[in-house]
């Protein structure tokens, strides 16, 4: 099958930060492109055991989003815990779904560009331990491309749409 949606990954190499984050936004850019296009309906189709829908990666992903980059490199107020489900109540329109992480992604940028640079440390631990701007980043692109991935095969299944 023809990839439908290949895009050529970040060509930028003019610092540390500005790779980690570069490939971060490429990521969160393929997944916006999965959600594109499709219908309430389709965003929301439900097509492995699991019950992942498009829609519920992004849901989920805000959170993330929220919690690495507000919470815990910023110090901000933790997220709900139910902030990071993939399950997406019928009564709140997609449209909102997808705008929230256009939202939470504008929000870790400007936590991002605070930052003293990529060995800035975290505010709140990670397991007793304050991490580094750059373990964030990478742990943040390795979950998005992880569920990029995801979106990609439930692309595929919906209308054919293939490609990264």
């Amino acid at each position: 099958m023809q990839e439908t949606q290949r895009e050529p990954v970040p060509r930028v190499d003019t610092g540390e930060l500005a790779v980690a984050h570069e490939f971060l936004e490429f990521q969160r850019h393929c997944v916006l492109k999965k959600a594109g296009g499709l219908t309430e309906e389709q965003l929301r189709e439900v097509l492995v055991p699991s019950g992942t829908s498009i829609l519920g990666l992004v849901a989920h992903l805000a959170g993330v989003e929220r919690f690495w980059f507000t919470h815990v490199v910023g110090g901000g107020e933790e997220p709900a815990e139910d902030a990071l489900d993939m399950a997406v109540p019928r009564d709140r329109p997609a449209t909102e779904v997808v705008e929230d992480y256009r939202a939470a992604i504008a929000e870790s940028n400007e936590v991002i560009g605070a930052a003293a640079g990529p060995e800035a440390l975290t505010v709140v631990p990670v397991d007793g331990v304050p991490k580094s701007l750059r373990w964030v980043l990478a742990h943040m692109t390795a979950e998005t491309a992880r569920h990029a991935g995801h979106a990609d095969i439930l692309r595929e299944q919906i209308d054919g749409a293939t490609g990264r």
